[in-house]
This record gives C-alpha cells, structure tokens and sequence, in this order.
C-alpha cells in the first residue's frame, strides 16, 4: 500500500535516512520531498520513488521553507 499523495510506502518512508548524514528525514507533503534538517537538504519523490542522491537534492532555504 502506499500513501496517496506520494506514492511511497509509509514503512519504506520510515527506513529511509540521508545518506549524507545517515540522519532522520521528515516527510513534506506540501512539496513532495524528504527533508533532512541536519544536512539542510531537500530530497525529491518522483514518480512516488524517493531520490536519495546528493546530487538530486535541493538546498533548504530556511526561512522559505519553515513555512
């Protein structure tokens, strides 16, 4: 079963970490990607996959993204 507006098994969402930090991701439904407060990066899902690659991630903009 999967969530249904990622597309991502709830139990996938809750194994995954940043493979940076090796630290836990949050999920944002809003924007559709996991969240690493620690490395202050934004991993995309596409397709209901996550893209657990640096490369692919995005900068986290603090004040942007707290709200």
């Amino acid at each position: 079963m999967s969530d249904a507006k990622s597309g991502v098994d709830p139990k996938l969402l809750e194994l995954l970490v940043c493979p940076l930090t090796k630290g836990a991701l949050r999920y944002d439904a809003k924007r559709g990607e996991l969240i690493s407060d620690q490395a202050h990066l934004a991993y995309p899902i596409r397709d209901g996959v996550p893209i657990m690659l640096v490369d692919e991630a995005r900068e986290l903009d603090e004040e942007k993204d707290k709200r």
